[in-house]
């Protein structure tokens, strides 16, 4: 059995090396000596981890027995050894050495030593530096076939770096690279990774185009499975289809359109609004959906349903707009027999008529038979009454208010409360033209406001409204899009629900991996360099 080089004979041996200078591939044995230091103490391995990258382009016949003795060095007990071989593991990184060590850094992505993560995170940055496809190639190979923890990072890895790496690194080889290797571990992703990886490829150059745009989208298509039914019952078929539609929002515009998105969303969702699961407990889910369709209606392109959108969308438009009491006028009814304004859905429900009506701007007149439309007619007013009271309660009690006073919560959510007013207001007056308008535009409540909105209006704020209780609950906000919360109006005349939340799941869709985001099996554990 051979013994382990000491520190004397390791130093002896580097001399001999450095010494040889041109004639260094005639020591052979001094290299070996200085392999063998890896199976000495501490001293011996701290020594190993420098000498053995110094000289290893001059013995390629023992490259495999260099590139084994760093690794084991990788894996010491001492962290301080570790991190010291793994500083030096880019020097390995030569021609086909690349990828290897590539696949390795990766897989050493999984320690918990935060010291020793960040030299994998700066090692793996260098070697990118060389050959940025080869260390795609070891960090693609990891995703697909490591284990969960080690995807998990690289995953996270390319997702946060890439964005820093300068364009001579990042040429439209290295970005088709990506794209190709992303399509595949697309095939079998939790909803987490799902949503890193369109991250990735939605910073890539090459996708910035429209027609990289539309490539993205169809990507997206494929994971929200449109092409099945939605059971509303399943909350993690819920969960898919929410988060797919968040990936696609920001990707729609006139040239890349939504149009599958809504028709399905018309076809599946709104059918089944009342019966859908939440994946999130505090998530108003029938809010959720109809706020993603209102954002997706103005991309719509030509639809071969357009009449029958229109007609479950009417549906659902009357289903939230109440007819008068009976007794209304005399005010003889009690005050829990009024019925609720729910105008957070009537916004966004309204809008998306609004915005599909143009399209068929006849539809009320041809489509709709006299005596629904006089219905209709008689709801948007009544609605239209409520919302007029509402106003004038949330301008007085915001009158006045500005700079501090209106960053308080409660004057946030009134400020939010009259855009979705005003909002309402703006299309019921179109919808009351003979024939009706689609004309108006306006910004959606829970959207950055336009200058040129905010210019011509007085910003609302206030304390009670009127004689009832103004409670408001507020939601956990969420890092990205806006911080919604609900707001419950006084007991009175009129009375409303304002609700608004922004829903993001932070974890994977449930059940881990898998096409339909179930699992992808359990990983072998232990090195598999």
């Amino acid at each position: 059995m051979l013994m382990a080089a000491t520190v004397e004979e390791l130093y002896r041996n580097y001399g001999i090396l450095a010494d040889a200078k041109d004639n260094l591939s005639q020591h052979k044995d001094a290299y070996q000596v200085i392999l063998d230091g890896v199976k000495g103490g501490p001293k011996e391995k701290r020594l190993a981890a420098q000498f053995i990258p110094k000289f290893f382009s001059n013995f390629p016949e023992l490259a495999d027995a260099a590139i084994n003795a760093q690794l084991d060095l990788c894996e010491d007990e001492d962290v301080s050894i570790r991190r010291q071989a793994i500083k030096e593991l880019p020097r390995f990184a030569a021609g086909e050495n690349l990828p290897r060590v590539a696949d390795i850094l990766t897989q050493l992505l999984q320690t918990d030593d935060s010291a020793e993560f960040n030299q994998v995170n700066v090692a793996l940055i260098s070697i990118f530096k060389i050959d940025a496809k080869g260390t795609l190639g070891g960090l693609f190979t990891q995703i697909l076939q490591g284990e969960d923890i080690v995807r998990e990072r690289a995953i996270k890895f390319l997702s946060t770096k890439m964005k820093t790496l300068p364009e001579d690194v990042m040429t439209k080889e290295v970005e088709d690279f990506i794209f190709t290797e992303t399509k595949k571990v697309l095939e079998d992703v939790t909803g987490e990774e799902f949503v890193l990886l369109m991250r990735i490829l939605s910073g890539l150059k090459g996708l910035q185009t429209v027609s990289g745009r539309q490539q993205l989208v169809e990507l997206v298509v494929e994971q929200a499975f449109l092409e099945q039914a939605l059971n509303p019952a399943d909350a993690d078929n819920v969960d898919r289809l929410l988060q797919c539609t968040r990936q696609a929002l920001p990707l729609f515009s006139k040239n890349v359109h939504s149009t599958r998105f809504v028709t399905y969303f018309c076809d599946h969702v709104l059918p089944n609004l009342s019966t859908l699961t939440s994946p999130v407990a505090e998530l108003d889910i029938q809010l959720e959906v109809l706020k993603l369709l209102a954002e997706m209606s103005p991309h719509c392109g030509d639809m071969e349903k357009l009449e029958a959108n229109l007609t479950m969308l009417f549906e659902k438009l009357v289903e939230f707009m109440p007819l008068p009491p009976e007794n209304a006028e005399n005010g003889e009814n009690a005050v829990n027999e009024e019925p609720k304004l729910q105008f957070s859905y009537v916004e966004c429900l309204l809008f998306s008529f609004h915005q599909l009506g143009k399209k068929l701007p006849d539809y009320l007149i041809d489509k709709i038979d006299a005596e629904r439309l006089k219905d209709f007619k008689i709801r948007l007013q009544y609605f239209a009454r409520g919302l007029q009271v509402y106003i004038r309660q949330l301008r007085v009690a915001l009158q006045g208010k500005t700079g501090d006073a209106l960053k308080t919560e409660e004057n946030k959510i009134k400020v939010v409360a009259l855009k979705i007013t005003n909002n309402i207001n703006v299309l019921i007056k179109d919808l009351f033209h003979n024939p009706p308008s689609y004309k108006s535009s306006i910004t959606l409540s829970w959207k950055p406001v336009q200058k040129t909105e905010a210019a011509g209006q007085k910003r609302p704020s206030g304390e009670e409204m009127s004689g009832g209780a103004a409670m408001v609950k507020k939601l956990s906000p969420l890092p990205r899009r806006d911080a919604r919360q609900i707001y419950n109006p006084p007991s009175g005349k009129y009375s409303a629900t304002i609700g608004n939340f922004s829903y993001e799941q932070r974890g994977g869709f449930r059940g881990g991996r898998g096409r339909g985001w179930g699992g992808r099996g359990n990983r072998s554990r232990g090195r598999i360099y």
